[in-house]
């Protein structure tokens, strides 16, 4: 059962406001969030008995943004996104839909919701215009609005012309479409989609992706997926999950600067001798990668200048000194693969 809870307004502090949350047993101070929050998800865990498939999660997600959730196969993602959408309760913490408590007025904030799963809930029995009436109609879209919100949703999602097909004969790029469209219908101030390419062709990939920008501008969007070029070409901001835990929330930026790396590839015609190479100031580390080229690694900002102007005045025969940068699946699996070396450690 949960803790009632008290959240007092109690003033400002350099512009910033703050709650005081009281519970029979204790009292937090902490900031509220900015108000174009429109998903917060606040301290949340999950148990399937003993075993914690989601550790203390927390994060929000602004109106405009795109949050691309990342994890590996049980990584606790899947979880993640049921009880966001209302589908499984956490066994602890909580979690707001603009401004809503999920817990405490789940058909309220299941109303600020829109959802695509894996899998589209589609009826393929019917053309697009009536399973887009019959979704409008469980969103309970008053029936003086469906036809507006019918048009729009079709327009959004390129699905004008394919109103009177069926869904059955649809392309799976189409069908696509069709299940995002009825995840945005009631325009809802979240829409969850989860791994909404797999198995499109790369000009459908394409198109999905522009749509998911476009959405952006009037909802909060959370994407679901396991293709990371996508978190790059899509997202805002990136979240990893593993083994439970929030390993990593950061901006697409802010990734970009974890992408670069210490290292540079160094060719010279004239090699000298690996020892010498070592000697040069601010050199840390080297790798030999074939007779003329070398991994360098070092900190030093002047490093680089250096080793050019070395190379020049030795005669090396300097031909290449460029910079090394980790692609997006080395910092996924770099991050993964050192929170599990931890969790070993710890255990």
């Amino acid at each position: 059962m949960r803790t009632s809870k008290w959240c007092l307004l109690y003033g400002l502090n350099k512009g910033l406001s703050f709650g005081i949350v009281l519970t029979p047993l204790h009292f937090i101070i902490r900031p509220m969030e900015n108000e174009t929050s429109l998903i917060r998800v606040d301290c949340v865990s999950r148990y399937f008995g003993d075993f914690c498939a989601v550790d203390n999660i927390s994060f929000d997600v602004k109106k405009g943004e795109v949050l691309g959730l990342l994890g590996p196969n049980g990584a606790g993602k899947s979880t993640t996104m049921q009880m966001l959408t209302g589908n499984l309760a956490p066994s602890a913490g909580q979690v707001w839909i603009n401004g809503v408590d999920l817990l405490d007025q789940p058909k309220l904030a299941k109303a600020q919701l829109g959802y695509l799963p894996d899998t589209p809930p589609l009826y393929r029995e019917l053309n697009v215009n009536e399973y887009l009436i019959y979704c409008a109609k469980l969103n309970r879209v008053p029936s003086v609005q469906r036809q507006a919100a019918l048009d729009k949703a079709k327009q959004r999602c390129g699905l004008t012309e394919v109103g009177k097909r069926l869904i059955g004969n649809l392309s799976k790029g189409y069908r696509q479409r069709v299940g995002i469209a009825q995840a945005i219908i009631h325009s809802p101030a979240v829409v969850i989609l989860d791994e909404p390419t797999v198995g499109l062709d790369p000009i459908q990939i394409r198109e999905i992706r522009h749509l998911i920008r476009e959405l952006s501008h009037e909802h909060s969007v959370i994407l679901s997926t396991h293709i990371l070029p996508e978190v790059q070409a899509v997202c805002d901001r990136v979240q990893i999950i593993n083994q439970g835990k929030l390993i990593l929330s950061d901006s697409i930026d802010g990734l970009q600067q974890r992408m670069t790396t210490s290292s540079w590839v160094l060719g010279l015609r004239k090699a000298p001798a690996e020892s010498v190479l070592a000697e040069q100031a601010g050199l840390e580390r080297i790798e030999v990668l074939d007779g003329n080229r070398f991994r360098v690694f070092g900190s030093d900002e002047q490093l680089v200048e250096r080793l050019a102007v070395t190379a020049v005045e030795q005669g090396w025969g300097l031909f290449e000194l460029s910079p090394e940068r980790m692609s997006l699946e080395q910092v996924f699996v770099s991050l993964t693969t050192q929170d599990e070396v931890h969790q070993g450690e710890a255990s």
